[in-house]
């Protein structure tokens, strides 16, 4: 396994995005970022340049990297193709599909027919965004599958929809989110290697020797 990615780029988001509907409420979920910020680290131990692109978490900002802070999906979208160009992004955040369509100044009042007032558009599809770019598109595009169910088929599936290059599939029906151990499988163009349970920094060094692998086999 190779043991560096020195002088390679890599963007890396982490975290949920949170998505405001009045200035008490908004739309999210239950990511806490671990995975995401262990891969960012793992990274930039093997000497990577690494931007962590971070949705709101209790996390402290990983040391040797640079970190951006943002709180939407909209923002972390500009926020990596700012970062651009790379030679690897990976999209761990877990981005909320939906958001407000008008943020409201003032707390929404409930009456009995629910809130007022509330439409859902849809967010970007960060993944898919930067997978199909035509400009300093990285060579390599992971994505990551959070399922609660048939794991494996809709990771598959997901890849082929999207554009990327991997897959990590992870089923998170259980305490994953916002636990400090994972199980996932890696999806490839080669198949589905399913790799052994363990702490999220073991599967975040995992995935980055294999990224250096994949980048030395490419060079």
């Amino acid at each position: 396994m190779a043991d560096t990615l020195t002088g390679r780029r890599i963007i890396i988001t982490a975290g949920p995005t949170l998505e405001p509907i009045d200035p008490v409420r908004f739309i999210s979920n239950r990511s806490s970022g671990q995975q995401g910020y262990a891969i960012a680290q793992a990274c930039a131990h093997l000497g990577a340049d690494v931007t962590l692109v971070s949705g709101p978490t209790a996390l402290p900002d990983p040391l040797g990297l640079k970190t951006v802070r943002i709180e939407t999906a909209l923002e972390m979208l500009d926020a990596v193709e700012t970062a651009l160009p790379a030679d690897v992004f990976i999209a761990v955040a877990a981005v909320a599909d939906w958001r407000p369509a008008n943020r409201a100044e003032k707390k929404l009042k409930v009456d009995k027919s629910g809130f007022t007032g509330l439409e859902l558009v849809e967010n970007p599809d960060i993944l898919k965004t930067i997978a199909n770019r035509n400009e300093n598109r990285p060579g390599l595009v992971i994505g990551f599958a959070a399922e609660t169910h048939d794991v494996e088929n809709l990771a598959i599936a997901k890849r082929a929809r999207k554009g990327c290059d991997w897959i990590v599939a992870n089923d998170v029906s259980g305490d994953v989110m916002g636990g400090s151990h994972n199980e996932v499988s890696l999806v490839t163009t080669d198949g589905v290697e399913h790799w052994p349970s363990g702490p999220k920094s073991a599967i975040a060094a995992e995935l980055a020797g294999r990224i250096a692998d994949a980048l030395m086999q490419n060079a």
